[in-house]
């Protein structure tokens, strides 16, 4: 028999709300799933919100920060962003859940938060932006997190003749990622990062001009 713990409980309602969605993975649930009754879970979560809470610090810590360390900012954020989007899209029903919380007190979240802004005033970012562009990319993050999860046809648009341009461009689409072995949803995290880290590496580098130090050097064209 397991051992009840805080990190059980909340790897179970992890667990139940892949399986039934967000609202099937309250207390009373985890209790049952576990065998236990209700009552003893709050020896080890205080309700809810802290359940939630808690899978949302299960989630971060999956999501690996030490190439800020060392790697240039902008290949840092493309890194980190592929760790954050798996780590999501393995459990998108979190995704509507975990967006609109609010931190929580010593959070694993803000200590993955803090690397990344320390890695970006570091290099160069004005303080009063640097959190901007942080949400900006996290917000195309999560979004194609979801995006993952959808059919690869969820935008076919099937027989109709109305839209002929939607339709060439899907069939496009279609023949060149078939013949790369290229899910769409892959192709257009990859397309939108870049555009993304594109747009932050000429915003920086108009900060930079502004302030007179001089142009930024660009990273190496691969870059993601």
């Amino acid at each position: 028999m397991r051992v009840l713990s805080r990190r059980l409980i909340i790897e179970t309602g992890l667990r139940l709300i892949d399986e039934r969605g967000a609202d099937g993975a309250g207390m009373r649930a985890i209790a049952a799933e576990l065998g236990v009754r209700p009552s003893a879970l709050y020896n080890h979560v205080a309700g809810r919100a802290e359940l939630i809470a808690g899978v949302r610090e299960l989630l971060s810590d999956r999501i690996p920060t030490g190439v800020f360390e060392h790697e240039p900012w902008d290949e840092a954020l493309a890194e980190w962003a592929h760790h954050y989007r798996d780590a999501f899209a393995a459990h998108p029903s979190t995704v509507a859940l975990l967006a609109v919380l609010p931190l929580a007190e010593e959070s694993a979240t803000t200590r993955m938060y803090e690397a990344v802004i320390a890695a970006m005033l570091r290099a160069g970012w004005p303080r009063d932006r640097a959190l901007t562009a942080l949400v900006a990319l996290e917000s195309f993050i999560l979004g194609s997190a979801l995006d993952l999860a959808a059919a690869d046809d969820m935008l076919d648009p099937g027989p109709r003749t109305d839209v002929p341009a939607f339709a060439v461009a899907y069939e496009a689409r279609r023949a060149a990622l078939a013949a790369a072995g290229q899910r769409p949803a892959d192709a257009a995290f990859e397309l939108g990062l870049r555009a993304l880290l594109a747009g932050l590496r000429a915003e920086l580098a108009a900060v930079r001009e502004e302030a007179g130090s001089g142009p930024v050097r660009p990273s190496a064209p691969n870059t993601p």
